[in-house]
């Protein structure tokens, strides 16, 4: 399915060639009626010679409505570019010929209309070698010049014989399983509810399939399909369809809203992109300035930072971050339009590089427009290598999303970078375009790998009688999400980069060393718990014999066993007591605090602290006055 558009000047005839070439009036509104002058978008279709449908997209040439014109000239796959043969070329001719150019919308033909009104030759040869020379050096410099009367119906075969041509040398839209539709109409209908009218893009929609409004995240669901008035189960990209939404409000929907299948597309309100300023600008463009942004079917204010340099003269280009002051939906590879607030003016438009940032930049940063540098003119292997770099650790199927390679591509891409090690799978298994393993960029692993073993590093400096940090405190230092933490350390225990001492994470080789004056007071201390086993010193007692940190690194260390806040054994000692509970319970099939207390030669205190140790890891269940073994 193909979409084409008109552009050109106002009352140069393209709603009246779309009349005579469709047999319906593409102006709807009573008022275009009246004045004779298209003031919305219009639309309609046609069947070529050779059974192809494609619909049309009608647009206003009045420099009035120009914004109306760029909300319906985005999704076009051709271009009709109107000239009156009793006119010529006028000044929105050429502010709609510098649009079709920012926007890269190649296929075209140029179409003299009204050519009943000039039917001299002469005229019409240095009209058309004056068409020639303004369209050089743009996306229409080749298309053909074709003569037409909607009138007096000459030419109009003609027409469409060339535009079945046109047509035929364009690819399909790809379907990428992300269908998005920019809304350019809502409206109303009695028993159906809302429907909304787009061009679709990226992917199919289907009857019953869930869908959002986005920005606003509204929720519904596709109650029914058109294209070209007729009912359809399934819309494909490329074709202009009409959406019935059931469980959503028309009044909640407004023209520039992007109809997506939910949790496919995030909303940004930064973009940063590629700059052309049209040469017969004005001004030159500076940093700060205010613009309009357009993309897709949607308007909203920006703030431009230039980045890399104070200015862009008429007829240059350069890179530009943009803060929207509305959330938009756009992605990688979208055109877009820039014009002036006041008074109007079409400035220029290029292509959007990152439509997520990582954040505002820094605008003489060598790195961002670097890695901007290698987004415009990478190789999909490079585009897919930024995406990774972007987001980091991330699955790969968001990756290729972001990447907006087609699946041939991004598969491709995606083996050449792990083949040469430029991308790391983190988890079992072999990652492809559309899996949901975890994958990171060399670098951004390198800075991940870094960033854990300074953490672990510090940590052994700053206590160095403790054996490792604690896994959840490594988390919370890092940041990260449970699984991409549990991922990376996978991978480095993997290549023997840290050590896993059960709950602590450790730098190999690293060894908790007393001192001479601290090994004396350890020895010290063993000889009292040699003396009385189960009644040895409290834990406060250890603490001031020794010191805190060095009785840590011994309890760490396993040497020592705190059984409750007061009261601690060696774990020789431990280890003897639970194996004789088991073996009187298992004798007798229970023990009581008393019976506990003499078995151990020790006070209530120990015995009692002891047993509700063993109650608490489950080794043992309290009956009454007497403890079990649990089963």
């Amino acid at each position: 399915m193909r979409v084409i558009g008109t552009a050109g000047h106002v009352d140069h005839g393209k709603s009246t060639l779309i009349a005579a070439l469709t047999g319906a009036h593409p102006d709807r509104l009573k008022e275009e009626q009246a004045r004779e002058m298209t003031i919305e978008l219009g639309f309609g279709w046609l069947t070529l010679p050779n059974g192809e449908e494609i619909g049309i997209v009608d647009v206003p040439g009045h420099r009035d409505f120009i914004e109306n014109m760029l909300a319906g000239v985005g999704g076009i796959d051709a271009a009709l570019l109107i000239i009156a043969a009793d006119e010529g070329v006028m000044p929105q001719t050429r502010e709609h010929l510098a649009i079709l150019d920012l926007l890269e919308i190649s296929a075209g033909l140029i179409v003299l209309t009204k050519c009943d009104l000039a039917s001299d030759p002469g005229w019409l040869g240095l009209l058309s070698a004056d068409i020639r020379a303004i369209v050089k050096d743009t996306a229409l410099q080749d298309a053909p010049i074709l003569r037409v009367s909607a009138k007096t119906k000459t030419g109009l075969d003609d027409l469409l014989l060339n535009l079945q041509s046109l047509l035929q040398t364009k690819s399909a839209r790809p379907d990428l399983n992300r269908p998005r539709l920019p809304i350019d109409r809502v409206f109303t209908m009695s028993g159906f509810g809302t429907v909304v009218t787009g061009t679709l893009s990226d992917g199919q929609l289907s009857t019953g399939d869930e869908v959002e409004i986005l920005p606003a995240g509204i929720k519904g669901r596709v109650r029914g399909l058109q294209t070209h008035k007729k009912k359809e189960e399934i819309a494909i990209p490329g074709s202009r369809a009409a959406v019935n939404i059931s469980g959503v409000d028309a009044d909640s929907i407004r023209r520039g809203d992007v109809l997506a299948r939910p949790n496919q597309y995030q909303p940004a309100r930064r973009l940063d992109a590629r700059f052309r300023l049209l040469k017969d600008a004005t001004a030159s463009l500076k940093h700060n300035d205010e613009v309009k942004f357009f993309i897709g079917a949607s308007e909203t204010i920006a703030m431009l930072r230039l980045l890399g340099a104070e200015e862009i003269q008429p007829g240059s280009e350069g890179w530009i971050q943009l803060e929207l002051r509305d959330a938009v939906v756009a992605v990688r590879g979208d055109r877009y339009i820039l014009r002036r607030p006041s008074p109007g003016e079409t400035l220029g438009g290029g292509r959007i590089m990152d439509h997520q940032p990582k954040g505002r930049h820094k605008r003489f940063d060598e790195s961002v427009l670097k890695s901007l540098e290698a987004l415009a003119q990478g190789s999909p292997s490079d585009i897919l290598l930024e995406a990774a770099n972007a987001l980091g650790i991330a699955p790969v199927k968001e990756i290729v999303a972001r990447s907006r390679l087609e699946a041939t591509n991004a598969e491709t891409a995606l083996n050449e970078l792990l083949l040469i090690n430029s991308l790391l799978p983190l988890e079992e298994g072999l990652p492809a375009a559309s899996s949901d393993l975890l994958i990171a960029s060399q670098s951004h692993w390198q800075t991940a790998r870094a960033r854990v073993l300074q953490i672990v590093s510090e940590f052994h400096k700053t206590f160095p009688l403790r054996r490792g940090i604690p896994r959840e405190e490594l988390k919370s230092k890092l940041k990260l999400s449970p699984r991409i933490f549990t991922a990376i350390l996978a991978r480095l225990l993997a290549d023997h980069s840290i050590a896993d001492r059960s709950s602590t994470v450790s730098l190999p080789g690293h060894e908790v060393r007393f001192t001479e004056g601290e090994q004396a007071a350890i020895e010290k201390l063993k000889r009292k718990f040699e003396a009385n086993p189960f009644s040895p010193p409290s834990v406060k007692d250890c603490q001031t014999d020794v010191g805190e940190d060095v009785l840590g690194a011994m309890i760490e260390g396993g040497e020592f066993m705190p059984v409750s806040a007061d009261v601690i054994f060696r774990k020789s000692d431990y280890d003897s007591m639970k194996e004789k509970i088991k073996h009187i319970i298992e004798t007798q099939g229970k023990i009581s605090l008393a019976e506990a207390r003499d078995a151990f030669n020790t006070s209530r205190k120990y015995a009692q602290a002891a047993l509700e140790h063993f109650d608490a890891i489950g080794f043992t269940i309290r009956d009454g006055d007497f403890r079990k073994m649990r089963n």
